[in-house]
């Protein structure tokens, strides 16, 4: 078996279009999810449409219904409970294909 700890492995950079200054930037900057800017630290999705007051209420309603959803399941118990990860998976991913359908 070899030694794999001595051999140094770099990602690749994906994002040779942007300067490294501009990047160190943009992964420093938090945007708020119901912002119009929240395309700046974002890599993979380029362009977002305005979403108007109204979606960005519901927006913030599934975001908050889930966090307490996880919120509920982590006040269950402080044992590791197979069940309640995967119930707390499904929400988050719940969440997303809800916030997903919003922002298309």
């Amino acid at each position: 078996m070899r030694d794999m700890s001595s051999q140094k492995q770099e990602r690749p950079d994906i994002t040779t279009d942007v300067k490294k200054d501009d990047q160190k930037d943009l992964e420093k900057k938090f945007v708020e999810s119901t912002s119009d800017e929240r395309v700046v630290n974002n890599i993979m999705r380029h362009e977002y449409r305005v979403l108007s007051d109204e979606e960005k209420g519901q927006m913030l309603n599934f975001k908050d219904s889930g966090l307490m959803f996880i919120e509920l399941c982590n006040s269950v118990t402080t044992e590791y409970s197979r069940e309640l990860t995967i119930a707390k998976t499904k929400m988050e991913e719940a969440v997303m294909w809800a916030v997903k359908h919003l922002t298309k």
